[in-house]
């Protein structure tokens, strides 16, 4: 289905919008850390550049991840801060096909009344999302109001997801949960988890676990704080890859009825949100098989082995970065 972009839509306006997007541009310091840190191990499958490390664990894979919260939403809404910390670190396993276990977490707060908020909202979350939260640490009497929290999971090293591995010829898969809103607290966030029942919700964190060991996907990732172009962008610079996407095929919600444009919701954190890469035979099941969870996927464009990441509309096309040149993370500069 090829769905409707706003008349005045440029494609260079959504390129400049893209790499000049906050979300984009603090990732470029990631390849600099990486480079101070990187240790070799026979027991390390992969690490760096994708959303979780898979570690050897006999004939079974850990997975192992962490995130913190941008310090922006803090400060506008401690709950949703504290729900968020959860959703994301669920979704970077989700996204490699596996399966969350636990999570640990280090709360830093200046204010007893955040304390208790982001607290809440990261019980709340646990519980939706069936993960236990099983430890961690306290600042107690910080300068500041923070969280972050690390993830263990598993997945069979066979069956897992990654974001290096997509080839050239290979379909790019957009999939969102369109049945959300706009948060309250946060104009860049698009909530769906807080409105889906439970089962529901963990069906479509389950259901990349299903691509991965039916093997229908070659690469994948969750949509993070770049939004749906810019972590196509990252996949693209992990699998030192191209595409050229097309705007109109991006699912979105209806728009209007949610207050933003299209230059707002290509920058969007998705409640529940992946792009994917797949041969073009296993597309259309895949498609199905989000609609069963209730998410809308789409066939948006295609991988090329360029460097570069083109987005198109009607007759304009336009480069949004020129990953051998520079890149997101500058993971291979």
């Amino acid at each position: 289905m090829v769905l409707r972009v706003e008349k005045k839509c440029s494609t260079e306006q959504i390129a400049q919008v893209v790499r000049e997007y906050a979300g984009v541009t603090r990732k470029r310091a990631i390849g600099e850390i990486i480079q101070s840190l990187r240790i070799e191990s026979d027991n390390v499958i992969v690490s760096f550049g994708e959303d979780a490390a898979l570690i050897k664990n006999n004939e079974d894979g850990l997975l192992l991840a962490a995130d913190g919260i941008w310090s922006m939403l803090m400060e506008a809404d401690p709950y949703w801060a504290g729900f968020c910390s959860v959703l994301v670190n669920v979704h970077d396993i989700a996204a490699m096909g596996g399966t969350p276990l636990a999570m640990v977490d280090i709360l830093s707060v200046q204010d007893e009344n955040i304390c208790h908020d982001v607290l809440r909202g990261m019980a709340d979350a646990s519980r939706k999302f069936g993960v236990p939260i099983v430890g961690g640490h306290l600042h107690p009497d910080s300068q500041f109001s923070a969280v972050d929290v690390a993830i263990l999971g598993t997945v069979k090293p066979d069956e897992a997801i990654f974001s290096h591995t997509a080839k050239e010829g290979d379909r790019i898969i957009a999939a969102f949960d369109l049945d959300g809103r706009v948060h309250p607290s946060c104009a860049l966030n698009w909530d769906t988890a807080t409105l889906r029942d439970t089962e529901t919700l963990r069906s479509q964190i389950r259901m990349m676990k299903t691509l991965g060991e039916r093997r229908l996907v070659t690469a994948g990732k969750d949509i993070s704080n770049p939004g749906v172009i810019g972590t196509l962008g990252m996949l693209l610079e992990t699998s030192k890859k191209g595409a050229s996407i097309s705007l109109s095929k991006i699912p979105r919600p209806d728009l209007a009825k949610a207050g933003i444009d299209f230059y707002h919701w290509v920058r969007m954190y998705p409640g529940m949100g992946f792009i994917l890469t797949a041969e073009e035979k296993n597309v259309a099941e895949i498609i199905r098989l989000f609609s069963e969870v209730g998410i809308t996927a789409a066939d948006i464009g295609e991988i090329n082995n360029t460097n570069l990441l083109t987005v198109k509309y009607g007759d304009m096309e336009s480069e949004v970065f020129d990953l051998g040149e520079e890149g997101i993370m500058h993971l291979f500069i």
